[in-house]
């Protein structure tokens, strides 16, 4: 897989634990914006070890071809300003995954995550052969929603209770993308 790819104006960087500190900055940078969109975190999750462990365990998942994590900069070298994630990579006949992401607070409204939705999906499809991606968003969170709407995912129904966000167990819209080619 292709550690870095590029779009109009953003790099996407697969990072190991070297990068936890810039990971660490990003999550205090944004804790209060992405709490309603998260699961709960306590304390220790804001620290150098766990970024270190976390992006040492993402780097051993990609190895197994499990997902898929970028983390989101700009051109000018700004970042990490997100990430955006293929999950649950299943191969075989099913040959599909989960698309996760999230963006800070600041870069929000800007295009920049449709356009790395759109690179991932191109990843998806091409790379990795997958069949579908599925993204499932709460029904409050408009932002996000419009963006996978704009790269053509088409909403499926409502899945009630779906996940556990910052403590309370919310429905969720699945959202489908099929690769065409296939």
């Amino acid at each position: 897989m292709r550690p870095i790819v590029e779009t109009k104006r953003l790099t996407l960087k697969m990072l190991d634990g070297s990068m936890a500190e810039s990971v660490l900055a990003y999550y205090v940078a944004n804790k209060a914006f992405l709490q309603p969109w998260e699961p709960l975190r306590n304390d220790g999750f804001y620290t150098y070890e766990t970024q270190v462990t976390s992006l040492t365990l993402d780097a051993q998942a990609m190895e197994r071809g499990d997902m898929l994590r970028y983390w989101i900069f700009l051109k000018d070298g700004t970042g990490p300003i997100g990430s955006i994630a293929l999950t649950n990579i299943i191969k075989g006949v099913f040959k599909s995954c989960f698309l996760g992401y999230k963006l800070s607070e600041k870069h929000g409204s800007k295009g920049y995550m449709t356009e790395a939705i759109e690179k991932i999906v191109e990843i998806a499809f091409q790379d990795l052969k997958l069949h579908r991606i599925e993204a499932t968003i709460m029904p409050h969170n408009l932002r996000s929603i419009k963006a996978v709407v704009k790269v053509g995912f088409k909403e499926e129904g409502i899945s009630e209770k779906y996940l556990k966000i910052n403590d309370k167990w919310e429905d969720h819209c699945r959202f489908a993308l099929i690769n065409k080619a296939l």
